[in-house]
């Protein structure tokens, strides 16, 4: 089967089986689109154009509709599909979030998977906001990702030490609670928590460098070993690059990058919008080929 004909749970199924990974990238604005689509094109790659609530919230990627509209203008069969990245049930600020409207609308417009993200309730909850979307989602033929344990970033203020965070394990997914949730919802994917953080949002950060990150290995692997589903690595921007490595040949099967795009964008669009989609070409071809080495990915497909 060519990858023109496989749906977005099985690519992703079979990266994870060959040991590779899919990158996802967010689209915060709407220019952005074009140019990563065409750097997928031009390194032989495949990746998911992916928006969260937060980005049309708190950037320019305006709707669900928007981006939709602007994917279907740009979108390659052999190289994309459309995703939902964290549709939360609280959000960043603490608020409720009608995430079954949110959610189900994404599936009327055409998205080809979708998140649902309790990782701010307990457990218990988590698993039922989760299960009611999986259910809601694989009447469809969706994938569903879902997050367990707490990935850092996007909360206004700052944030703790980061080796303080990473020391005492605060936030990392517990491999047995991954167990208990995969079994109990079905998901399809599961967002960890094992070292990785998002880049800032709110204003008086989002422009700053990004925390360099490492990753349990260790914990991923029990993780992985105890769930058996393709596991999802969110703020993959900033993350030494022997411990993706590592991380893709121990059940990483889906890696989201925002900031490694998005700041090249914001930085060069005083230019113009033209330089500032240079930019961010420029830099999703070098996270393909130099941070992930996933140059040519399509051809494990063909």
């Amino acid at each position: 089967m060519s990858i023109t004909e496989m749906n977005s749970k099985l690519i992703v199924e079979k990266t994870r089986d060959t040991k590779s990974a899919v990158p996802a990238f967010n689209i915060p604005y709407l220019p952005m689109m074009a140019p990563v689509i065409s750097a997928l094109k031009d390194t032989n790659s495949f990746g998911f154009i992916t928006v969260a609530r937060l980005e049309w919230k708190k950037f320019e990627s305006k709707s669900l509709q928007a981006v939709c509209e602007e994917y279907n203008k740009h979108k390659l069969a052999r190289h994309t599909r459309l995703h939902l990245d964290h549709i939360p049930v609280i959000d960043e600020d603490g608020l409720q979030v009608d995430y079954l409207k949110i959610i189900q609308d994404a599936i009327d417009l055409g998205y080809e998977s979708v998140m649902i993200d309790g990782s701010r309730l307990p457990l218990e909850e988590n698993i039922r906001c989760t299960r009611q979307v999986v259910e809601m989602s694989h009447a469809l033929n969706i994938p569903v990702e879902a997050e367990l344990g707490a990935v850092m970033g996007h909360e206004e203020g700052p944030l703790p030490s980061y080796e303080e965070l990473f020391a005492s394990g605060k936030g990392f997914t517990d491999p047995a609670e991954a167990k208990l949730f995969v079994k109990e919802t079905e998901v399809d994917w599961l967002s960890v928590a094992i070292g990785n953080i998002h880049g800032a949002i709110s204003t008086a950060t989002k422009d700053k460098e990004k925390i360099s990150a490492r990753l349990n290995i260790e914990r991923l692997r029990c993780i992985a070993d105890q769930t058996r589903v393709p596991l999802v690595l969110h703020g993959g921007t900033g993350i030494c690059k022997e411990d993706i490595m590592q991380a893709v040949k121990s059940g990483i099967a889906k890696i989201n990058v925002a900031t490694a795009i998005r700041q090249p964008y914001e930085r060069a669009l005083p230019d113009g919008i033209t330089t500032a989609q240079t930019a961010v070409y420029e830099a999703t071809c070098n996270v393909i080929e130099n941070d992930l080495e996933l140059e040519g990915i399509s051809r494990n497909f063909i």
